[in-house]
């Protein structure tokens, strides 16, 4: 017999649940899948969200094959036989087959690469799913052929919602006496994931007499997941907690917090990579200037974790993590490059002036072409004042804070230039 949470899913838009903003009346999924025709996209989100049942969803709307590869099963042959397939198998008349590929960000460069031709030929449609960001684990080339949709953890209602669904439709469930008493032990462990959610009703459920009245309470819940409760922890809403409260406790200077956050992940069963890919970017943004080796040391952690694995990597990600956590802390450089972002968004693209221009042609040499640029080695202490800006920008990016590491970077900086201020 299949889980009950496969047995509750759903064949079409009515009866998905949450996601409105991506499937409600007018969104822009479902007027793709009215329209009956759908581009190559990405849906990225936690778990137990709805991205397997979409893309099902939308193939089972459009009438279309449907196939699907896991990336953590699945190498480079695989996803050629499964293009294969559906350029031989396709008609003229009927819209491109779906590939959904499941957890895509685990899939190497070169499986990524060989899905590019298919994609961008309309051999196949790519539905693609993953749980993180796909601005790091999707190469670009395919990443520019699809849209990004991000779905949100379900909340409490929609959830609720789902749970009644199940007593009253599920034809199991309802040959079973099941009066749903209590309800917060099941939506926090469940954590905004719609498969844990089922999977612990089922488990509830199955764990009681077939003759029983069944009453589920808070206790009742905790009761069943009592040998392992943590395991309901990952991917849901509260790793979204966890791993801001980690961050914040970093920010904050809080050696102590950081570490209890850590063991929670850890003992939780998190990504040892997403963990690290976090210290990496904390290291960036919230020591930053101030400590420009927190940096080196949070790549290093990344690198040995990968080299050593499990349970050992622990000890690397500690290390990292206190030291970051008690590193000084400054987010210049963050605040230097959004505030030039901002500046390039609003004033557009002002022309390079002429003597920073390479001038590799005798055309572009005689058009004045790096004519009167002052080559800094060439004068004392390597530096010498000239423009370096467009013309008419005199904006300041760049304001050192209150740390020792930028106070000696701009005292040199206002040496050179003659400044006195920040």
């Amino acid at each position: 017999m299949q889980p009950l949470a496969e047995r509750m899913r759903p064949t079409s838009l009515d009866g998905y649940i949450g996601q409105q903003h991506l499937v409600g009346e007018g969104a822009v999924l479902r007027r793709m899948i009215e329209s009956g025709r759908i581009n190559s996209f990405i849906l990225w989100g936690p778990p137990g969200v709805g991205k397997t049942t979409l893309a099902q969803i939308i193939a089972h709307t459009l009438q279309v094959p449907f196939y699907t590869l896991s990336a953590v099963t699945s190498g480079v042959k695989d996803v050629r036989d499964v293009i294969e397939r559906a350029r031989s198998g396709r008609f003229f008349s009927q819209a491109s087959p779906i590939l959904f590929i499941d957890e895509i960000h685990r899939f190497s460069k070169s499986q990524q690469d060989s899905l590019l031709g298919a994609v961008e030929q309309g051999v196949v449609t790519l539905i693609g799913a993953t749980t993180e960001n796909p601005s790091f684990e999707v190469i670009r080339p395919l990443l520019s052929r699809c849209a990004v949709y991000v779905l949100k953890p379900l909340q409490s209602d929609d959830l609720l919602d789902l749970a009644m669904r199940a007593l009253t439709q599920d034809s199991e469930l309802q040959q079973r006496h099941v009066t749903l008493d209590e309800t917060t032990a099941l939506l926090r462990y469940s954590g905004g994931d719609a498969r844990k959610l089922l999977n612990i009703l089922e488990l509830v459920v199955e764990a009681e007499p077939e003759d029983a009245d069944i009453h589920i309470t808070d206790s009742l819940v905790a009761e069943r997941l009592q040998q392992n409760p943590l395991a309901y922890d990952k991917g849901g809403e509260l790793h979204y907690d966890i791993i801001s409260a980690f961050i914040k406790s970093i920010r904050g200077s809080d050696p102590d917090a950081a570490i209890y956050w850590l063991a929670r992940m850890i003992e939780g069963g998190e990504d040892p990579a997403f963990i690290a890919r976090r210290l990496v970017i904390s290291a960036a943004e919230d020591i930053g200037l101030a400590n420009p080796n927190a940096l080196l040391l949070a790549n290093a952690a990344f690198d040995t974790v990968q080299k050593i694995g499990w349970p050992e990597g622990r000890i690397p990600l500690a290390e990292a993590t206190i030291y970051l956590a008690t590193s000084p802390k400054s987010n210049s450089a963050y605040m230097a490059i959004n505030d030039a972002l901002a500046y390039v968004s609003r004033n557009g693209n002002q022309p390079v002036p002429l003597h920073l221009r390479n001038a590799p042609t005798s055309l572009m040499r005689e058009l004045g072409y790096g004519k009167e640029y002052k080559y800094a080695h060439d004068y004392e202490g390597h530096f010498v004042r000239q423009q370096y800006l467009p013309d008419g920008v005199d904006e300041r990016f760049w304001h050192a804070q209150d740390n020792n590491a930028e106070a000696r970077m701009q005292q040199h900086i206002n040496n050179l230039w003659g400044r006195q201020d920040n």
